[in-house]
């Protein structure tokens, strides 16, 4: 289990992601699921993943080293893409290549093809957009009514971003909040943890504006998680109760 979650604002994009992978009790490390490919100037795409570890490493893999399109011998690779579009397309269909090969196994063994990605940056003259590809290699795509996307485990962190985050939220506002989502999920589900991987990037800027790794007992994150722990507890004190009565028989 993961969290990833991206949030698209007037300023720009914010991508969050955990680190942590579980293959039962026993066997639990951390992976990198954020992967940022940069050309400063021309064109920034970040992908963060969540899944199975063997399926989403294979799908990297491709989209880094290129594959053979079936019809006209052109070998694909993210590199090649000139939209976020055809990136998002090509993300895609790395998925569906590595389900070829994989995905009937996987299934024999009693397994399931489980992989999803979120998959957001600009490319020069073009504009900042933020997807998220699902398991069959179809996607959707975030917009002003809804700007942030998430995957994995997603449930603890929705209904923070769903009250806090509009498209015209401050853009460190948005990591903030993201934050917060990030750690309310820790709280409720041992398989996500720290670290946590950031990666910042200003609407037209071609370049990263801030790529960040929260490490255990970073002074910020243990700050916000303790301040946000507070706040609920006051915000609830604060709430009168309910005055409800035994309805009379």
């Amino acid at each position: 289990m993961t969290y990833c979650v991206g949030l698209l604002v007037r300023e720009g994009l914010v991508m969050i992601s955990d680190t942590r992978t579980n293959a039962g009790i026993d066997n639990i490390a951390s992976f990198r699921k954020l992967h940022v490919f940069e050309d400063p100037g021309e064109r920034v795409l970040t992908l963060a993943s969540s899944g199975n570890l063997s399926i989403t490493q294979s799908v990297l893999s491709l989209l880094n080293e290129g594959f053979t399109h079936p019809d006209t011998g052109e070998t694909l690779m993210l590199s090649k893409c000139e939209t976020m579009f055809q990136a998002a397309q090509l993300v895609g269909r790395a998925v569906r290549e590595v389900y070829k090969v994989d995905g009937p196994t996987l299934e024999q063994q009693g397994g399931r093809f489980e992989v999803s990605f979120l998959l957001g940056g600009q490319m020069k003259e073009r504009r900042l957009r933020l997807y998220m590809i699902y398991a069959a290699g179809n996607f959707i795509e975030a917009t002003s009514d809804t700007p942030f996307l998430q995957i994995g485990e997603t449930k603890y962190g929705k209904p923070i971003l769903d009250r806090a985050v509009t498209f015209n939220t401050d853009l460190y506002d948005a990591l903030k909040i993201g934050l917060i989502s990030m750690d309310s999920t820790m709280r409720s589900n041992l398989a996500v943890g720290l670290p946590i991987d950031i990666m910042i990037l200003k609407r037209d800027a071609l370049q990263t504006e801030l790529k960040y790794r929260v490490e255990a007992g970073e002074p910020y994150f243990e700050d916000l998680r303790h301040r946000w722990s507070e706040a609920l507890k006051t915000a609830h004190l604060a709430i009168p109760r309910p005055n409800y009565t035994t309805p009379k028989s």
